[in-house]
């Protein structure tokens, strides 16, 4: 008994509340009226049934790498996704409201709100004021993200560099519950950005709950081979070439001089343009040190072969046994001869003979003494050529040393420290 009247009590409600909609609205059944309707109904929470999570459906999501801070290891990404989702209580009875779609304004009603969980900054915004409602509840929307990703991109190869880094997208989820990304199509748009293109990007999970887009980018290796890798190529092969010169006049040292200066400057005004610090440092950094310790041992060098060259000497304080003899002896026939010319008269032919024995003398001891300089000349050509060979030789080997851990050499970076 108790059951039928409850029955009853229904029945009487729901016709009153058919009498009062259709009162409300018997001549008003217009697209316009639908919009009023539901915006009526100020549905702005979460949609929420017997499930805790709501799934979100992305049927399409385009991604682009607007730009690449080599600098600061940053990535600044693009996003645009078209969203669909239902929510029941925005559905309508098409007997009455005889449309099957209705446009409603965007803050009206509850929408998701989608992020980069890896970003530093990241901004979502509603590509319409507007967006489409379907009369069964399904909801089409389109957002588009933009997104500051701190990636640690692996520059140690650079200008060979190239790595892949994850865009983690997500929505708001706790403990269970919330909304649930769901995608399908994945979309890459320009991948030309600057000295940095994007090769490829794919979607993937690392769990359940969380999704990502797996961004592989690589550097155009063009632009800064020709400003950084080059020149500082080209620098070690003129200083090699500069052995040409010769030793004495010391045009070869002042030449080897401007060449490190240059090479000094060349590396303060580069100095904003190399690549950041991280957990794998550039190992061009490396180059150009090795490039400048190069370029100054050979600057050494040249100073002392030139020392060697004009004097016989390795060092200003390291006198050549050699030349100190012939020192003293030119000293002692100087004096000889001066002590003779000054003290004894002679006269005749033993005069004539005295005479030509010191003429005799004097000669032989300038042929010493320019014997002595061409074989200090000679040693020094052949130290000279011995440290260009060697300096050739270790500068080649390393050129194709670097060149090869440049490109083949692979350093690892947990890209997912964020999820950590």
């Amino acid at each position: 008994m108790l059951r039928s009247l409850t029955q009853r009590l229904w029945k009487v409600f729901f016709l009153l509340t058919l009498l009062t909609v259709g009162c409300g609205h018997a001549n008003c059944t217009n697209r316009r009226c639908l919009a009023e309707m539901l915006v009526d109904k100020e549905y702005l929470s979460h949609p929420q049934d017997e499930n805790c999570t709501h799934t979100i459906w992305v049927p399409l999501i385009e991604y682009q790498t607007l730009s690449v801070d080599t600098k600061n290891l940053r990535i600044l990404s693009f996003l645009r996704a078209s969203l669909v989702w239902t929510d029941p209580e925005l559905a309508w009875n098409t007997s009455v409201y005889k449309y099957d779609q209705v446009i409603l304004p965007v803050d009206t009603i509850w929408t998701p709100l989608l992020h980069v969980t890896n970003g530093l900054t990241s901004n979502m915004y509603h590509n319409s004021n507007d967006l489409l409602v379907s009369s069964n509840g399904t909801v089409y929307h389109t957002v588009s993200i933009k997104a500051e990703v701190n990636c640690e991109v692996n520059m140690f190869n650079y200008p060979f560099a190239s790595d892949q880094c994850p865009v983690a997208v997500q929505a708001w989820s706790k403990h269970g519950c919330g909304t649930d990304l769901s995608f399908s199509e994945l979309r890459m748009v320009d991948g030309a950005h600057g000295d940095w293109k994007t090769d490829d990007v794919e979607l993937k999970k690392k769990r359940q709950d969380r999704n990502y887009i797996l961004v592989s980018l690589s550097i155009k290796a063009s632009n800064p081979f020709i400003t950084l890798l080059l020149p500082s190529i080209l620098i070690i092969l003129t200083d090699v070439v500069s052995f040409a010169l010769p030793l004495g006049g010391g045009e070869r040292n002042c030449f080897k001089v401007t060449l490190v200066l240059s090479f000094i400057m060349f590396l303060i005004i580069l100095n904003n343009l190399l690549p950041g610090d991280g957990d794998c440092s550039p190992i061009i950094r490396i180059h150009f040190c090795v490039c400048l310790v190069l370029l100054v041992v050979s600057m050494l060098f040249s100073m002392v072969a030139t020392r060697l060259y004009a004097d016989g000497r390795l060092l200003f304080c390291c006198l050549s046994n050699s030349e100190d003899t012939g020192n003293e002896e030119d000293g002692m026939e100087d004096g000889e001869v001066k002590g003779d010319i000054s003290v004894i008269q002679l006269s005749g032919s033993e005069d004539n003979s005295q005479l030509l024995g010191k003429v005799v003398n004097f000669l032989e001891a300038l042929d010493a003494k320019t014997l002595q300089i061409n074989r200090n000349q000679m040693f020094a050509d052949k130290v000279d050529k011995t440290f260009f060979w060697f300096y050739f030789i270790c500068g080649t080997i390393y050129f194709i040393a670097m060149t090869y851990v440049m490109v083949n050499y692979e350093c690892s970076v947990d890209h997912f420290d964020f999820w950590n």
